[in-house]
C-alpha cells in the first residue's frame, strides 16, 4: 500500500514537473511589446471619405440605376467620396411585406433588382462613380435570407431550426419577411464569402455595409476581410457597435449610441455631461484607429422615428456639424441635404421631394472643411479631441482638435437658453478662420463667447 501510493506521488510530482518544464519563459522583452489592436489597413482613399447612403427606390422618381447615375455629378459636388447602396438584389415575394417588399429580404445574391434595372445598368452607375473618384459600396445582408431564396430549397440544413424543428426568422424580431442562417455550416460560410466576391471582382463593388453584423459570427467577418483584401482593398462597415469587429474585419461601426445621446439632449430628456460620457468610452476603450459612423439621419430612423427635424429640432444644425468636426466618419442619408421633409415609406415607392435647401450649401462646406483640414480626417490619420473646461458644462459641448499641422476649436450649445460661455485651459488661444462667416478672429485666454440657443461655434487654424 505505502509503495503503491508512493510511486502515485512521485509519478504526480514528475508530470507537474515535465509541465511546469515545458512551458514558455514569460520573460523576453518580445512578451511586454505592445501590439496594435487593428490589424486589417483601411484603404488610403477613405482617410477623409464621406459616406452617403442611396435608397434607390426613394432616390429618383425613376427608382432606376441610370437616374441615380444622373444625380452622380451633383454628389461630387457636394463632396461625398463613399456612395452606399442599399442591398439591390432581388426581393423575396413570400411573405413579402407591402406592394415592393424590403430590400432587406434577399432572394438572390448573385442578382439584381429588376425594379432597379440590369446588370449593365448598375455596371454603369459603379464606373461613371468611379471616373469621378468615388467608391460603391453594397449593403449585405448575411444574417437571413427571403423565405422564397433557393438556398432553402438546396440547403435546409444551411438554415436555423427552432426547437419545434420550425424555420423561424430572427428572434425578437417581426421581420417575418426574412429567415434566419446557421453560420455552424461550413458550406454557407464558403457560399457567402464567394457570393461577396463576386461583387467585388465581376461587378466592381468596393466593399461592404454589413446589415446587423453583430448578428453574424465575428469569425465569418474576418475570414471575409481577408479574402476580399486579397483581390484588392475594400471598405468595411458595420451595422454594429463593437470593439471586437474591428480588429481583423471592419473599418467602421455604427455608432448608435452616440446618435441616441444626441437626440436625448435635443429633446431635453440629458444635457451635455451625456456627450462627455460618451466620449470618455470611445477615448478610453475603443482603439483609435477604429472609425465610427455618425449620423443624423438613415433609412431606418428616417422611416420608422421621423425626419431628422422630427428627431433634432432646433439642435438640427448644430447636430450636423458636430458629426462633422467629431472624431468619427460622417453619413449623410439621402435627401437630407434637401431638408429631408418626409419619412420615406420603406415597403413601398415613395420618391425624396428633392428641393433647394440650405442645408446642402452647409453640407458642401463641412465636407471641403473636413477635407482640407486633416485634424479632421478619419481614424488614425485624424487627432483625438481633448475637452476644453468651460463654464456652462451642462449646456456647452467644447474640444480640440489639434495635430501638428492643423487645429479646431469647437463649441455647441445645446440648450434652449443663449450662454455665454468662458474657457478654463490653454489649449483655446490662438488666431483662427471663424467657419461660419470665413473671417479671421484671435481668441486670447479669458475671453467668452456668446452664444445663442442651439448654436454652434468652429474655428479653424
Amino acid at each position: 500500500m505505502f509503495r503503491s501510493r508512493f510511486s502515485i506521488i512521485f509519478l504526480f510530482n514528475l508530470a507537474l514537473g515535465l509541465s511546469v518544464l515545458s512551458q514558455p519563459a514569460i520573460s523576453s522583452e518580445e512578451s511586454y511589446m505592445p501590439k496594435p489592436y487593428i490589424q486589417i489597413e483601411h484603404p488610403e482613399w477613405s482617410r477623409d471619405a464621406v459616406i452617403y447612403q442611396i435608397n434607390t427606390r426613394q432616390f429618383t422618381p425613376e427608382g432606376t440605376f441610370d437616374a441615380a447615375a444622373e444625380q452622380l455629378p451633383r454628389l461630387k459636388e457636394l463632396g461625398v467620396d463613399i456612395l452606399w447602396f442599399m442591398p439591390l438584389q432581388e426581393i423575396g415575394k413570400k411573405h413579402r411585406k407591402g406592394k415592393l417588399g424590403s430590400p432587406y429580404s434577399i432572394r438572390d445574391y448573385y442578382s439584381v433588382n429588376p425594379e432597379f434595372g440590369d446588370m449593365d445598368s448598375l455596371k454603369r452607375f459603379i464606373n461613371k462613380a468611379h471616373d469621378l473618384d468615388m467608391y460603391v459600396i453594397l449593403d449585405w445582408v448575411a444574417n437571413h435570407t427571403a423565405w422564397d431564396n433557393p438556398l432553402l430549397e438546396q440547403h435546409p440544413d444551411w438554415y436555423q431550426h427552432d426547437w419545434k424543428g420550425a424555420l423561424h426568422s430572427p428572434r425578437w424580431t417581426d421581420w417575418s419577411d426574412v429567415i434566419t442562417l446557421d453560420y455552424s455550416k461550413p458550406g454557407l460560410r464558403r457560399y457567402m464569402t464567394d457570393a461577396m466576391k463576386f461583387w467585388v471582382t465581376e461587378v466592381g463593388i468596393d466593399g461592404f455595409r454589413c446589415d446587423v453584423a453583430g448578428f453574424v459570427p465575428v469569425d465569418f467577418w474576418n475570414n471575409v476581410r481577408a479574402e476580399l483584401d486579397a483581390i484588392r482593398p475594400v471598405f468595411m462597415l458595420a451595422e454594429w457597435e463593437t470593439r471586437d469587429l474591428h480588429a481583423r474585419a471592419f473599418d467602421a461601426t455604427y455608432a448608435w449610441s452616440w446618435h441616441d445621446t444626441l437626440h436625448n439632449i435635443a429633446t431635453g430628456k440629458a444635457d451635455v455631461g451625456s456627450l462627455g460620457i460618451f466620449h470618455y468610452t470611445d477615448e478610453n476603450s475603443w482603439p483609435k484607429d477604429a472609425m465610427r459612423l455618425l449620423f443624423i439621419s438613415n433609412h431606418d430612423k428616417n422611416s420608422w422615428d421621423g425626419t431628422q427635424l422630427e428627431m433634432f429640432g432646433d439642435a438640427l444644425e448644430s447636430a450636423i456639424v458636430l458629426s462633422f468636426v467629431s472624431r468619427g466618419i460622417p453619413m449623410i442619408y439621402n435627401g437630407q441635404e434637401a431638408g429631408d421633409s418626409k419619412s420615406l415609406a420603406f415597403f413601398d415607392k415613395d420618391p425624396i421631394d428633392w428641393q433647394a435647401h440650405p442645408l446642402s450649401g452647409l453640407y458642401q462646406r463641412l465636407i471641403k472643411l473636413k477635407k482640407n483640414n486633416n485634424a479632421l480626417w478619419n481614424g488614425q490619420w485624424g487627432a483625438s479631441m481633448i475637452q476644453v473646461a468651460n463654464s456652462s458644462p451642462a449646456e456647452v459641448f467644447s474640444f480640440v482638435r489639434k495635430n501638428g499641422v492643423n487645429k479646431v476649436f469647437a463649441a455647441f450649445n445645446f440648450s434652449a437658453k443663449p450662454q455665454k460661455v468662458s474657457f478654463t485651459d490653454d489649449l483655446y488661444p490662438g488666431s483662427y478662420r471663424d467657419f461660419s462667416n470665413g473671417e479671421s478672429i484671435t481668441i486670447s485666454k479669458g475671453d467668452a463667447l456668446d452664444m445663442p440657443a442651439w448654436s454652434y461655434r468652429v474655428f479653424t487654424q
